[in-house]
């Protein structure tokens, strides 16, 4: 079960996320959608980076009845990426519950060997979704 808080005006459908979860594990998982102002302040706290980002993942200690962790999202870069790429707002909420929800199983693109990666793409071509966020980020460079 995704535990689903919204702070935002947009509205995004979690079917496509719930069928995402279920796919890759049993626990309930936490997601926020907030704005860019709230997420700089969590970023700040947490990761000690004044400055806003697109998703964190933070995963719980592994505990009976615990949620797997919570994934926040930044409505603001949701809406900006769709733009500048040309894909749908809910694509990119997708997107990027995909890459906060591989973080909380444990997979980590900037330590791995493509892991992260290849898993990303399994879930796009499943899911018929645009390039995932690490692809993206890897054109760039």
């Amino acid at each position: 079960m995704i535990d689903y808080e919204n702070t935002t005006l947009s509205h995004y459908t979690l079917e496509v996320l719930q069928k995402i979860t279920d796919l890759l594990t049993n626990l309930d998982v936490e997601l926020l959608l907030t704005c860019k102002d709230n997420i700089t302040k969590i970023n700040a706290q947490f990761r000690q980076i004044d400055a806003p980002t697109d998703v964190l993942s933070f995963p719980n200690e592994p505990m009976p009845m615990a949620p797997l962790g919570s994934i926040i999202i930044c409505d603001d870069y949701v809406k900006k990426v769709a733009l500048d790429l040309g894909h749908s707002e809910q694509d990119e909420f997708t997107l990027l519950y995909i890459h906060g929800l591989l973080h909380l199983l444990g997979f980590d693109h900037e330590v791995d060997s493509g892991e992260m990666r290849e898993k990303e793409e399994e879930l796009i071509k499943l899911f018929d979704l645009p390039e995932s966020l690490i692809v993206r980020t890897q054109k760039d460079i």
